[in-house]
């Protein structure tokens, strides 16, 4: 059986982005892991004196009653998507947030990340700050990110940007499975600008081999990239954004675009970035 680590902050950014993770567990027979850390304060000091002792305690205390708490309001939204079927167990642990799902995705094997992007306690500068690279450059999982307006509706158009890669070519194999789940479109997107080498048979070839799937072939003339592909979504009603991770800095570019200019048609879609060594 596939995992799904979803980290939350419990924030209502976090619990909307749950029900992704629900609806992607369901739709590739998948338990969920939902992972909850905090804390402590770094002292630099030799021992621990009582009252601090009793500090620490106490705040450990704290965050295993709210993770206790919080626990029914995750499964009660299990059971008002009809989802109280899919697995789930939860983790609380004690440390930096993204060394931790660093850890816990290698323990536990994990094959996708769902993460909210705009938590109210830490998650949006993890997901959105500098820590967003880390995240999806170092960790060996899918990572998909799920804006805080967007509401789930059924995944049917599905867009993968590529350059015509031999990496693209094996992503979007895998994209492909993951649109068979959904019983989904894939929209194969390439945006030509003045500096592309892609010669058009490569094109006619990447057409051949995936005649009969459900994918339909895109080709934009442009030298604004993001925009192209951010006004594409926009278009074609896509539902979910996917791309193979070739540098860091274009994510949180993407990101950083989108807030600022608050492109409403962007903020309403998730985007799965694609790790290479998943494919």
């Amino acid at each position: 059986m596939k995992k799904i680590l979803f980290p939350t902050d419990f924030s209502p950014a976090a619990n909307n982005a749950f029900v992704y993770a629900l609806k992607l567990a369901n739709a590739i027979n998948a338990e969920i892991i939902t992972l909850h850390t905090y804390e402590l304060p770094q002292l630099h000091m030799g021992g621990l004196p009582q009252t601090l002792k009793d500090v620490y305690d106490s705040i450990e205390l704290e965050n295993f009653e709210d993770f206790k708490d919080q626990i029914p309001i995750l499964r009660d939204l299990a059971e008002k998507h009809n989802l109280g079927r899919v697995k789930i167990s939860n983790v609380l642990k004690h440390g930096d947030l993204i060394w931790t799902i660093k850890k816990v995705a290698k323990d536990e094997k994990i094959d996708y990340i769902v993460m909210g992007t705009k938590g109210a306690t830490g998650l949006k500068e993890t997901f959105l700050g500098s820590n967003t690279g880390s995240v999806i450059t170092d960790v060996d999982a899918f990572v998909f990110g799920v804006p805080e307006n967007c509401e789930f509706t059924p995944i049917k158009n599905i867009v993968f940007t590529t350059r015509f890669r031999e990496k693209d070519l094996e992503a979007l194999k895998q994209v492909l499975k993951l649109a068979k789940a959904f019983d989904a479109k894939v929209h194969c997107l390439y945006i030509k600008t003045k500096k592309s080498d892609v010669k058009e048979v490569t094109i006619q070839d990447w057409k051949f081999l995936f005649k009969g799937e459900q994918v339909e072939f895109h080709t934009v003339e442009s030298e604004q990239v993001k925009d192209s592909i951010l006004n594409f979504v926009n278009s074609y009603q896509v539902d979910l954004l996917t791309m193979l991770n070739y540098k860091r800095g274009f994510f949180e570019e993407l990101f950083k675009q989108s807030l600022t200019q608050k492109l409403a048609f962007h903020v309403q879609v998730p985007i799965l970035a694609i790790h290479e060594s998943k494919i």
